[in-house]
């Protein structure tokens, strides 16, 4: 097992009058090679339970475990830890900083205390892996596009040979375009390294067509944990969180009222052609 969250509380602001409990006894068991989509409303400890991965916040109370080894221990290594458990910020701003790309895909493997020759042959094999354009290699970060410094963002935790990749809204702001190209990427990344991904987004669509397996956050606790169409058959409840199933599940759901015999978990658009054909050709 990569990681487990053991009984973990975060609260914002501790032992102060202004203390906020942003996470309420968390429970997780992430596998290897697992996709992950972690799901919530703004506010429900998304982004604070990603942030506890690799050691950026320090539970409350609660234990992280990393390979069988507590994360917060004295003798373990934080800065192997952050090798291994790569995140992606969900602004690539907060992320991009060096002069220009390349140099900035080479910052965390440096950081590892790789020689020269083996820091700059990561760089490029990442940027390669993520498919930025060779003209972009030396350009200021702030120059490229959206989906360009997305594209790099990632490449400079890949890098450094992650075996979990954790994204938070990698695809806020993006159009419709750039938001597939980053989500296959991600995908294929997934299937090519075998890494575990964990994708914290607020699309259900996005989710639902890429994931194994859904956690759902309310209030800072665990409401839903199991597959995609298993939480989506929970359309009232979500819908009470603020948070709804995937466009498709609306549809087969609306053509079920209007008396149509389908199957109304399916969650992609794959699955629900699929359904729609077969009750056509009846």
């Amino acid at each position: 097992m990569a990681l487990i969250l053991d009984h973990v509380t975060y609260e914002y602001g501790n032992g102060t009058e202004l203390t906020v409990r942003a996470l309420n006894d968390v429970s997780l068991v992430i596998p290897d090679g697992q996709f992950i989509g972690l799901i919530g409303h703004t506010g429900s400890g998304k982004s604070t339970l990603v942030q506890h991965l690799n050691g950026l916040l320090t539970p409350t109370s609660g234990h992280i475990y990393y390979n069988g080894e507590d994360i917060h221990d004295r003798d373990f290594s934080k800065k192997k830890l952050r090798g291994r458990v790569g995140l992606v910020f969900q602004y690539p701003e907060h992320q991009l900083f060096e002069t220009d790309v390349f140099t900035d895909v080479c910052f965390g493997p440096k950081n590892l205390g790789l020689d020269k020759k083996e820091v700059q042959l990561r760089a490029f094999q990442a940027l390669k892996q993520v498919g930025l354009p060779d003209d972009c290699f030396y350009q200021p970060p702030f120059d490229l596009s959206g989906g360009q410094k997305r594209r790099a963002a990632i490449a400079g935790v890949l890098a450094m040979k992650p075996e979990v990749l954790v994204l938070d809204e990698p695809t806020a702001g993006l159009d419709p375009k750039g938001r597939d190209e980053i989500l296959d990427l991600v995908s294929s990344l997934r299937d090519e390294n075998g890494m575990t991904v964990i994708l914290v987004s607020h699309s259900m669509d996005d989710v639902a067509e890429y994931v194994d397996r859904i956690v759902v956050m309310d209030r800072g606790g665990v409401c839903f944990d199991d597959t995609p169409k298993e939480v989506f058959s929970h359309k009232e409840e979500l819908e009470g969180m603020g948070l709804s199933a995937p466009q498709v599940t609306d549809i087969m759901h609306a053509l079920k009222k209007a008396g149509w015999s389908v199957d109304t978990t399916v969650t992609t658009l794959e699955e629900t052609k699929r359904e729609i054909l077969k009750r056509l050709a009846r």
